[in-house]
């Protein structure tokens, strides 16, 4: 294997100026480092991650803070930043909050113990808790929200459009025919549980139906919570004719206790889910689902973060918006036999 000393010698110069070349860390004339770089393409010479971080005393590590990392939708965000990370020559230190706040602060101080190079975050609340906030800044070590906002106005963050989603999704019932609308959302204390609600009332407002707070249920993005909350909305009289479910995972619980009652979906109450899993049907019934590009928004995350630590002394904070895409499935038939059409996909970036 090669190393440092065979591309100096390879390319003619010193081990010194493979470095600056290497590390980007100070001006190298054009024909010099096309030599450098010709002479690492020769050789296969791949630098020393852990070696180059001794050297310069910079962590080539990031930290990535997960709430469910048994949700399917995480899995594709964690190969996105994975990706990105791998390609920019950094690892990845994977960590799961399990969607407990005590236990994101554990795990951030333990990412500011090893002294990572910056963190990508999927928050349990919009308060990430302000000492905490400043022991990284002190530092210079930029941290990343993901999935969901933060309150902090100096914290970058990557998101679907929420709103969009939830929109299109209860426009689609509402256009198939559906008029009892329940919906099961996570804890407003969370932007995407809050948001998925909000847009929920306006297109029910926007349709000319009134919002019903009893169609209204508040999880926490389990499949045990969907299940509990599905069983209360189907006790109603009369039950909704359809479920808005506002992640894939209460989703799951949603359909079992539809199944364990006996009920058939669309046929006795329609599905639009969000991130559904489509290999976890347990029927053959496929999920209408409002689908965001996880692996886009790991890998977008990932690449905000590298520019942060390459210009870190930018201050402005960028929030980067994806669209997701409402893929029709079987569950929210029309009553009326008429189609819907999916939400087109695409980004938007708004500087503050």
């Amino acid at each position: 294997m090669s190393n440092i000393q065979d591309v100096a010698k390879h390319a003619g110069v010193s081990i010194a100026t493979v470095s600056r070349v290497l590390n980007d860390s100070a001006p190298v004339k054009d024909e010099v480092r096309k030599r450098v770089e010709a002479a690492i393409e020769a050789l296969s010479y791949r630098p020393n991650p852990a070696a180059r971080s001794l050297r310069s005393n910079k962590s080539r590590i990031i930290g990535l803070l997960v709430s469910d990392i048994q949700n399917p939708f995480f899995m594709g965000l964690i190969r996105g930043v994975e990706d990105e990370a791998l390609k920019n020559e950094y690892s990845v230190i994977l960590c799961n909050s399990n969607e407990s706040p005590p236990r994101e602060r554990q795990y951030l101080d333990v990412l500011y113990m090893e002294r990572v190079a910056g963190v990508i975050v999927v928050p349990t609340s919009e308060n990430l808790g302000e000492e905490t906030l400043k022991r990284f800044r002190e530092r210079g070590v930029p941290i990343i929200a993901v999935d969901r906002r933060v309150k902090d106005p100096s914290i970058d963050a990557v998101l679907s459009d929420s709103i969009r989603g939830a929109h299109e999704a209860v426009g689609h019932l509402i256009a198939n025919g559906y008029k009892r609308i329940g919906i099961i959302t996570g804890p407003e204390s969370v932007t995407t549980g809050r948001e998925r609600l909000e847009s929920y009332r306006q297109t029910l407002i926007s349709a000319g139906i009134a919002p019903n707070s009893e169609l209204e249920r508040i999880g926490n993005f389990t499949i045990e919570s969907g299940y509990a909350l599905t069983e209360q909305l189907l006790d109603l009289t009369p039950r909704p004719d359809a479920l808005f479910i506002a992640n894939n995972m209460m989703t799951l619980g949603a359909l079992n206790a539809i199944h364990a009652r006996g009920l058939r979906v669309p046929d006795d109450v329609a599905i639009v889910s969000y991130d559904y899993t489509q290999w976890a049907e347990p029927g053959p019934v496929s999920i209408t689902s409002v689908m965001q590009p996880a692996r886009e928004l790991g890998s977008t995350a990932a690449l905000r973060l590298f520019q942060r630590l390459r210009n870190p002394e930018v201050r402005s904070r960028q929030e980067i918006i994806l669209a997701p895409t409402l893929q029709i499935g079987d569950s929210s038939r029309s009553i009326e036999g008429s189609g819907a059409v999916a939400g087109a996909a695409g980004i938007a970036i708004k500087q503050t």
